[in-house]
């Protein structure tokens, strides 16, 4: 299993050389299915959504599909998923997003689906994997308010693949609060490791191995 797990998306050329070293051949041979779901969730502007999706349309795939998991047959989506190369899972909610994973039954289908692709997540697409991505792990991050604005209380993990929880835009303009002092009550909190990654960052999962791309900066608190 080949993930890319960014917080701002393929914003430099490090991190897409590590999605073309990945992928093993050129994005204008290769087929990408861009997943908005989490997205929708989400109030308030959406410019942040509109400059991802041209950013990463720019790169020149051969196929560029766009895929919505809710309100479609479960056969649809993972056909859809099986004709791409690479998946990639926009931001926004997160909680949203789990949730119509499990909702709609399509964590098997989509896990048999990334053993031979590859995946890119960017923020709440890359939160997803954990298996404390819980409402417990809520309260320790402190954005339980995201769930809740779901009319939800829990959460169900929709893959569990690691113990690690996933944070992003850590020192963010745009999330002027999530600073180190923000990542230290985090970590005083949290009886889970943890990774901070800024938006020039992924957390790169080959198979069993683990490590850290980036241009930027970022705190792993095992």
């Amino acid at each position: 299993m080949n993930l890319l797990l960014t917080s701002g998306g393929l914003r430099n050329e490090t991190l897409r050389e590590a999605l073309r070293d990945m992928l093993g051949k050129p994005f204008g041979s290769a087929n990408i299915v861009y997943i908005p779901t989490a997205s929708v969730a989400e109030s308030g502007d959406h410019g942040w959504f509109v400059a991802d999706i041209n950013r990463l349309h720019g790169l020149g795939w051969r196929e560029f599909d766009v895929l919505e998991l809710n309100g479609l047959p479960q056969k649809t989506v993972l056909d859809r998923l099986l004709r791409a190369d690479v998946v990639h899972v926009g931001g926004g909610n997160h909680y949203h997003l789990a949730r119509s994973i499990t909702g709609n039954d399509l964590a098997e289908g989509f896990l048999r689906a990334l053993e031979s692709r590859v995946y890119v997540g960017v923020s709440a697409g890359s939160m997803i994997f954990s298996r404390n991505l819980t409402e417990h792990s809520a309260d320790v991050i402190g954005d339980a308010g995201d769930l809740h604005a779901l009319g939800a209380t829990t959460v169900e993990p929709p893959f569990g693949l690691f113990d690690w929880y996933l944070k992003p835009h850590l020192y963010s303009p745009d999330f002027p609060e999530r600073d180190d002092a923000w990542a230290d009550r985090i970590v005083e909190r949290a009886d889970f490791p943890v990774h901070f990654i800024d938006d020039e960052t992924a957390v790169r999962v080959s198979d069993d191995k683990v490590d850290v791309v980036s241009e930027g900066r970022w705190r792993f608190h095992p």
